[in-house]
């Protein structure tokens, strides 16, 4: 059986990969280190090759077509494996190591997953840095792609499908106001719970309603919520400065003496906590070396 790979030169799929990348020929020969024209007429023997055009014209950039899909996954894990088999094998040294790794995370990951595992990171790698950035997590699978993040937290609802992952801890949530709050001496029964003026964690920006609402919802009966706000450690000093509370997860509590913490009245759902990162950098030395890192930090 004739083997097509002997008609092709391996170098095109690298250019292919670029080109469904940036979506862009001027881009992409930027990213290779190549001219223009050089990328153009390869993607011109991509295109005699697999018989379709693979990227067309479009009102921003080129746009993919249904082959050009199909091959878009396939030919990322085909790449990182042929990377990985011609790569000599080298122990990672964290203690020489000059990385820069980039974590996507949120106020409640960075203070949970990544504060725990900082200073051992500094000591064991102290010449290496790392950049802590926050994006939405319906585009961590693209930039995990491009290379621009190296790893992501999310819960399990937010984790794109695609990616690896590794469960960091199960999460549950607690009834928390300042210390010293005259309602909260002792686990509040459902009705002085909804008399409550509660603060919630709004990540669409304003909302009102959140997993607690739901719950009280299919009970029948509503709580107060007199803030919302972006972040959950914003939240923190909220409760320290006013009488309000808030439905937090524990770790987020856990050990605040300026905080009391009591069980609520109600069953809210938890969530389960995801380090991610993509296929790309699986078998890296480096990677592998943060990510077992960090996982035995928490």
């Amino acid at each position: 059986m004739d083997n097509p790979l002997r008609r092709l030169d391996l170098n095109l799929l690298v250019t292919l990969d670029a080109l469904l990348v940036e979506h862009n020929v001027t881009r992409a020969a930027e990213r290779l280190h190549l001219a223009q024209p050089t990328v153009s007429l390869q993607l011109a023997r991509l295109r005699d090759f697999f018989g379709d055009p693979l990227l067309l014209p479009g009102p921003r950039g080129m746009r993919t077509t249904a082959r050009a899909e199909e091959l878009r996954e396939p030919l990322q894990q085909a790449l990182a494996a042929l990377a990985q088999a011609v790569t000599p094998s080298t122990a990672f040294d964290p203690a020489h190591s000059q990385q820069t790794w980039r974590a996507a995370a949120f106020d409640y990951s960075e203070y949970t997953i990544l504060m725990p595992a900082l200073d051992g990171l500094r000591k064991a790698a102290p010449a290496t840095r790392l950049a802590v950035i926050q994006t939405t997590p319906a585009l961590v699978a693209r930039k995990m792609q491009q290379g621009e993040i190296d790893l992501a937290f999310l819960t399990d609802t937010e984790a794109p499908p695609e990616l690896r992952r590794l469960p960091m801890f199960t999460e549950r949530y607690v009834l928390a106001g300042r210390a010293g709050h005259p309602k909260l001496k002792r686990r509040p029964t459902l009705a002085q719970f909804c008399k409550l003026e509660h603060v919630i964690v709004s990540s669409d920006g304003g909302g009102f309603h959140g997993v607690t609402d739901t719950v009280l919802a299919e009970m029948g009966v509503t709580r107060k919520v007199a803030l919302s706000v972006p972040h959950f450690l914003f939240i923190t000093a909220v409760l320290t400065n006013t009488d309000l509370v808030a439905m937090l997860p524990s770790r987020l509590v856990h050990g605040n003496a300026a905080l009391k913490v009591v069980e609520a009245p109600i069953e809210v759902p938890g969530f389960e906590m995801f380090m991610l990162w993509h296929e790309r950098v699986h078998r890296d030395p480096a990677h592998q070396w943060l990510r077992e890192h960090i996982a035995s930090s928490v």
